[in-house]
């Protein structure tokens, strides 16, 4: 069973959307929050596998919020699901550490997939959000596929990889048979190779660019 919290200042979007993923056998609507600090109060107690954030909200927004639940409990994973799909909500909502973007107008089928896709580790973009996101990873690397071998060790092209698929530091570890420590230090390398400030952008750029 999938744990949901719903995060949006507008109830009835909130109810309607509790409603229909209800409908799901897989889902469990444990709480709803109206705004981002009720939303990192609530994730603190009910400690939900995924929460739907929506960005745009009164007292704190949901990057704020997302930043704030993702620093305390980075195992809890955050699907931002919004009617705004500018380049800066973006970049920022999936730099503060959301797992995935989707805008409020996707099919309750894609939505459901998405929530699935999130939970079993794997960062999910709206059709139109890829592209904006891509566009905006300004890295050195977005040159030819061939290339990659000359910018990562045999090492960091396994981590790589592992990543793109949604991996865990720990799930790299145990995969590659090496220490959890080594795994950052390599991610660290990564992520300055390919000019990048975190994982998820990595993880992205993996899948655009890595067979």
């Amino acid at each position: 069973m999938i744990r949901l919290m719903l995060v949006d200042d507008q109830t009835l979007i909130r109810q309607g959307l509790a409603s229909l993923l209800s409908l799901e056998d897989d889902f469990q609507v444990i709480g709803q929050a109206g705004h981002g600090q009720e939303a990192v109060s609530l994730a603190e107690s009910l400690r939900p596998d995924i929460i739907l954030m929506d960005i745009r909200m009164p007292i704190m927004d949901g990057v704020t919020a997302t930043k704030s639940v993702k620093e305390k409990h980075p195992e809890i994973r955050v699907l931002v699901l919004t009617t705004f799909d500018e380049d800066e909500y973006i970049v920022k909502a999936m730099q503060a550490g959301a797992s995935g973007y989707l805008l409020k107008d996707a099919p309750t089928e894609q939505l459901a997939a998405a929530i699935r896709s999130v939970h079993s580790g794997f960062t999910q973009l709206g059709p139109t959000i890829a592209p904006k996101l891509f566009s905006k990873l300004s890295s050195p690397a977005n040159g030819p596929k061939e290339d990659v071998n000359s910018m990562f060790t045999g090492r960091e092209l396994e981590i790589l990889k592992l990543l793109g698929q949604g991996k865990s530091n720990k799930e790299i570890a145990q995969s590659l048979y090496i220490t959890e420590g080594t795994v950052k230090n390599h991610i660290t390398k990564i992520l300055a190779q390919l000019n990048v400030r975190d994982r998820t952008q990595a993880a992205l750029w993996a899948q655009q660019n890595l067979d």
